[in-house]
């Protein structure tokens, strides 16, 4: 078999990058986000790429500096991730509790668990689960 040329990498299909005032608005919304899903620091920082205690700190307390492209791309996923939850449970406290349920399709681990491991692909195959759940696809 032989493999197709790449035309266009997936770097020139990608959205348009996240400027630096919508950045600082995920950040914000970040923490109240994680504020909602009643998140301990460490878990905030693990699903923030592994960000610093102090960081975090100083992120709830409203000051955010600089955010890297990863980062951007990691709220950015969350925020995906709480737009198919609130699309799928009328009420947001069941979504909000949703995060910490054993779930059989991630092998009864809960979505929580499955984002705390880290990786960015992660958040992105929860968010597609949950866009595939509400036939968004």
């Amino acid at each position: 078999m032989r493999l197709q040329p790449i035309v266009v990498t997936p770097a020139n299909t990608a959205s348009p990058a996240i400027s630096d005032d919508e950045a600082d608005a995920l950040a914000r919304t970040t923490v109240n986000l994680f504020k909602a899903w009643s998140l301990t620091d460490a878990e905030a920082c693990s699903l923030l790429g592994g960000m610093s205690a102090r960081t975090w700190a100083r992120w709830k307390d409203g000051a955010h500096g600089r955010i890297d492209r990863d980062l951007r791309t990691r709220m950015a996923h969350l925020m995906g991730i709480h737009k198919g939850l609130r699309y799928l449970f009328k009420e947001p406290a069941r979504g909000y509790a949703w995060i910490r349920k054993p779930n059989s399709a991630f092998g009864d681990q809960s979505a929580l668990q499955l984002m705390l491991r880290g990786e960015i692909s992660d958040l992105a195959a929860l968010r597609e689960w949950l866009d595939a759940e509400r036939g968004a696809w």
